[in-house]
């Protein structure tokens, strides 16, 4: 018990207490814009949802010990399939996200094969991945499509779920309720049934038990190739997810869409406490990694003076100091053996 609270639960508790201390300074440095308003941090939850659902998924690879660096060329191609399909195609929504959900599977399921079964380096396989669904993007269609005429998913896109609480009167003395968005609540279910998931089921146990020793639990009976074929399964199904999430959001499908958006969903799950040699890490953490990425993006917008380019820069120095404070505590569990 002692060395699960030194492992999993004391990074969690660090990304916990840092979301808090840098929100907190939000709210009283930029309390006069607005900062302290209930739907600013609802906003936050709101540009992220689908950031949230391959955060989700790429904890459950990096748990294994693996990786998944496709997940934003994925995301890219989902919206121009949702988008093209819609106003070019002629397609129904519904058709379309059961489609991009399917190609999910598939193409974690072709991922993880490589990886399982024939033993490539996760980073080898899933950057093909990335070249050909940016590729499969372009091919698809060159230009940027907008989504204007199916109704289902415009209304959905549009569509917000009103809070009860944490109202406030704007300039013009007019009440503004908090809302959420459609794309939220999917995104807190998804990490909600993850961590059920992760935590009461055999496939969740085994992803830990793989990327805490591989040989023990080859050993221990369990079916390595197996569980790390579903884990990027999983993640890439999650990841259409946070497609069709995503797309709600932009409601359009451009070449350029979801870049860095890998680098975005690995880096909340290293600040969020999850090993990046696997075995160590929570679902809540990721998602708190999301909401601290998306503070610091929603700082600098605030501040109207910094270019954007400082997001980066601070979640870099972040990133940074999370994985010198893994290394630490790995260099504590081995001297303890």
């Amino acid at each position: 018990m002692k060395k699960k609270i030194n492992s999993n639960s004391l990074l969690l508790l660090i990304t916990v207490v840092l979301f808090i201390v840098m929100y907190a300074a939000g709210c009283i440095v930029y309390a006069s814009k607005g900062f302290t308003h209930l739907q600013t941090f609802l906003n936050i939850l709101i540009n992220n949802a689908g950031l949230i659902c391959v955060a989700s998924g790429m904890t459950c690879v990096m748990l294994t010990g693996g990786i998944d660096i496709s997940v934003g060329s994925l995301v890219a191609m989902d919206c121009m399939i949702l988008a093209v399909g819609i106003e070019q195609w002629g397609w129904s929504s519904p058709a379309l996200m059961l489609l991009v959900l399917a190609i999910g599977l598939v193409f974690g399921l072709v991922q993880g094969f490589c990886i399982a079964y024939l033993d490539i380096q996760p980073f080898i396989v899933t950057m093909a991945g990335m070249f050909f669904a940016r590729g499969m993007t372009a091919v698809i269609c060159r230009n940027q499509v907008s989504i204007v005429s199916d109704k289902i998913f415009t209304t959905l896109s549009s569509l917000k779920i009103e809070l009860p609480f944490g109202g406030y009167e704007n300039k013009k003395g007019i009440m503004q309720m908090p809302y959420l968005r459609v794309t939220v609540i999917v995104a807190l279910i998804v990490v909600v049934l993850v961590y059920l998931m992760l935590k009461y089921t055999k496939f969740g146990r085994s992803i830990y038990a793989i990327g805490g020793n591989q040989q023990s639990a080859t050993l221990m009976g369990l079916n390595v190739k197996k569980t790390k074929l579903k884990a990027y399964v999983l993640s890439s199904f999650l990841t259409s997810i946070g497609g069709i999430c995503y797309c709600l959001n932009t409601m359009a499908g451009t070449t350029q869409q979801a870049q860095g958006l890998e680098m975005s969903a690995i880096s909340s799950a290293v600040i969020g406490g999850t090993l990046l040699t696997g075995g160590v890490g929570n679902v809540f953490g990721s998602l708190v990694g999301v909401l601290i990425n998306g503070t610091i993006s929603s700082l600098v917008k605030t501040n109207g003076k910094l270019i954007s380019s400082w997001s980066n820069i601070i979640t870099a120095i972040l990133l940074c100091f999370f994985i010198i404070l893994q290394s630490i505590f790995a260099k504590i569990k081995d001297s303890k053996k």
